[in-house]
């Protein structure tokens, strides 16, 4: 991989990593803005509850998102980036512009979602 190309994956990680922490900062705001209003009638506090809790879900899969792409800055700087962690065979370009924090290669992400089924 050349310097353009990590140069690249790294600004788009660093870029996505912003968005996730503006995401979970702005539920968090919501959240509270809600719990504040001083609804009263138990409906109001009923979807005020569900919305925080599908906050809640929301924010959990960001902060792991933000924990691989961590991995992955770290990769970079590692000068391992963009191998497969489990046959360290090159991860096809492609997949990464998908998924820029991909562990592993299309072949090794299939093995690794069977296993985690059975």
């Amino acid at each position: 991989m050349t310097q353009n190309d990590l140069d690249y994956f790294k600004k788009l990680l660093e870029d996505r990593k912003i968005q996730i922490k503006k995401n979970i900062a702005d539920a968090s705001k919501e959240v509270d803005s809600m719990r504040s209003s001083g609804a009263s009638d138990e409906m109001d506090i009923a979807l005020i509850n569900t919305d925080e809790l599908i906050e809640q879900s929301i924010s959990a899969q960001q902060k792991a998102e933000l924990d691989e792409i961590d991995r992955a800055l770290s990769k970079i700087f590692n000068q391992t980036y963009g191998v497969c962690e489990m046959c360290e065979e090159e991860i096809a370009t492609a997949r990464l512009k998908a998924k820029p924090h991909a562990r592993y290669c299309i072949v090794c992400r299939e093995i690794v979602e069977k296993t985690a089924k059975q």
